[in-house]
């Protein structure tokens, strides 16, 4: 039992050892990182729904962008002013060429002769200008006459990219939206005919430059209508068109573009996730995996060894946070283990010696000849049986002590009003054996936040024992002091002192260095209560010789000190 844990202890892992090859825990931990690539989302929820998440703010950002259509219809104001401007440079043109003060007339040709004024502008191919007189009967267009000659411009020169097959699919998914949410063109809206050319030149007579937009089977179709004004009136208006699909060329360039760069984003989003999924999924995994290794598939029966958290305390995150806790908390969990084993241990031990007694007196008995002798043996009998009761009283309240502290609440009480009902009796108990009773208490009271009936339970058991280990003559001394932001609670006697090798000793359980005649009055936990409540209270117990001089620690001691500090 000792060599088996012993061996377990030795398998405790803190600090910087998680990566010693000393278990079958390790090598199976080592095994599945190495089956594990740079992240596993078949087995991971996590990483998946970083990755989707990531993935669905892209992709929403995306769509929003599409759909909204800013390039579109930036595109739209932008060609609408432009063709505004060029439908009013053009009838400035035949403005130019009416005669001052003559009339003039684009039918007949009196004044301005149309087509060789159409013909000698420079028209961009997929432009069309047609010419209407004041009456709305259409003079000349530039399907009729040969096209003048454009300048080449330089520094325009533009080589158009190529569609990838992803984009083109993507550009006709939106598309098919864009049709079904009815974002795009109207296609209710037909584009200019000739008699729309004749309704758009008649409301041109006005004065004003009209502008209309309409669509076809190849896109949408822009048109502009400026009038042609003399000095004796408006004497015709001139209606510029652009190409069909002009626009919706440019915009799917636009298109195409920002979905390559789309594409580009979401691959490089997932690549991230990928990443950021790793960091998190896989330490969270590993935590999960060596906790998990502590139970067979089944869950039926603990692993032989011990359950091994990676340390993860290096990251600063709640990644590393979270593996020093689990640290603690196993390192905690396996001390408890390992202090019950003990406790059982001592326990086992400790009964022991009044059973082995007992036998030994009742199996005396049947031999004894004499009244005296039976009397003895029945004596023994009863001492052994007070101390096992004793001792098992003991046990089951040490046993208890843990759950019963986090059981009860803590209460703001006075110190100084306890530590003088609990004097005032024990000044009555030490009289009667000859003992003088000293206290030294201050008159201010000390507020502390605790357990007023535990504590109390520490100083009964310290002044208990001190009384116990005075003679006549002896004296026993009870004094507090206020320090910052702590209390000093002092019990001290006059007795023999505690022998130097048993100064670190007489906190643990079992333990007793008494009187022979005070044998088996003592289970030896009194102390080992005394300091878990005190520590639970966040305070300290010690232990200390009152000596002549503390600088010659081998002189004789006076007497013993406990020392109890808890905090304010």
């Amino acid at each position: 039992m000792t060599n088996r844990r012993a061996a377990e202890r030795a398998d405790i892992v803190l600090g910087e050892d998680w990566d010693r090859p000393q278990s079958g825990v390790e090598s199976e931990l080592r095994a599945a990182r190495k089956r594990r690539s740079l992240i596993s989302l078949n087995s991971s929820p996590l990483a998946r729904k970083i990755i989707l998440f990531n993935l669905m703010a892209i992709m929403a950002l995306g769509i929003l962008f599409l759909w909204l259509n800013p390039v579109r219809d930036s595109l739209v104001v932008q060609r609408e002013r432009a063709l505004a401007s060029e439908a009013q440079l053009i009838s400035d043109i035949f403005e130019a060429h009416l005669p001052e003060a003559a009339p003039a007339n684009l039918v007949t040709g009196e004044g301005i002769d149309a087509e060789s004024v159409l013909s000698r502008i420079g028209i961009p191919d997929g432009m069309e200008v047609f010419v209407f007189s004041v009456d709305g009967v259409p003079v000349t267009s530039t399907q009729d006459i040969a096209r003048g000659g454009v300048r080449p411009v330089q520094g325009l020169a533009h080589q158009p990219r190529e569609s990838l097959l992803i984009t083109d699919a993507l550009v006709s998914i939106y598309s098919g939206f864009s049709r079904v949410l009815g974002n795009g063109e109207d296609p209710s809206t037909p584009a200019a005919g000739p008699e729309d050319h004749a309704d758009l030149a008649d409301a041109a007579m006005g004065g004003a430059t009209i502008l209309q937009r309409g669509t076809d089977e190849t896109g949408s179709v822009f048109a502009a209508a400026s009038p042609i004004e003399g000095e004796g009136g408006i004497v015709g208006a001139i209606i510029v068109t652009t190409a069909a699909g002009e626009i919706d060329q440019l915009v799917r360039v636009e298109q195409e573009q920002l979905l390559q760069m789309f594409v580009v984003a979401l691959l490089v989003s997932i690549v991230l996730s990928l990443v950021l999924a790793s960091t998190i999924a896989n330490p969270l995994a590993d935590l999960s995996a060596a906790a998990e290794l502590g139970r067979d598939k089944n869950a039926r029966k603990m692993s032989p060894t011990r359950v091994r958290i990676p340390d993860l305390t290096g990251r600063p995150d709640e990644i590393g946070r979270l593996s020093g806790a689990l640290r603690g908390m196993v390192a905690a969990l396996y001390d408890r283990i390992d202090s019950n084993e003990q406790f059982a241990a001592d326990v086992s031990h400790e009964i022991k010696n009044p059973l082995a007694s007992l036998r030994s007196a009742v199996g005396t008995l049947e031999f004894a000849k004499t009244s005296e002798q039976r009397k003895r043996l029945i004596d023994v009998i009863e001492h052994d049986v007070h101390r096992l009761d004793r001792l098992v009283s003991d046990i089951s309240n040490a046993s208890r002590l843990d759950s019963e502290l986090v059981k009860e609440e803590e209460e703001e009480f006075n110190l100084v009003r306890t530590l003088d009902n609990l004097s005032q009796y024990h000044s009555e108990e030490a009289g009667k054996q000859g003992i003088e009773f000293i206290t030294d208490l201050p008159s201010d009271e000390i507020m502390i936040a605790g357990l007023e009936g535990r504590l109390a339970q520490v100083f009964v058991n310290l002044l208990s024992n001190a009384i116990s280990f005075c003679e006549d003559g002896d004296a026993v001394r009870l004094w507090t002091r206020r320090r910052e932001n702590r209390v000093l609670i002092v019990v001290e006697d006059t007795g023999p002192g505690i022998p130097e090798e048993a100064l670190t000793k007489v906190f643990n359980r079992f333990y007793s260095e008494r009187p022979a005649n005070q044998f088996g009055n003592n289970s030896g936990l009194g102390l080992a209560i005394s300091k878990q409540i005190v520590e639970a209270h966040g305070g300290v117990i010690w232990a200390e010789n009152i000596r002549p001089t503390e600088a010659d620690i081998t002189s004789e001691p006076l007497g013993a000190r406990f020392v109890v500090g808890l905090p304010i």
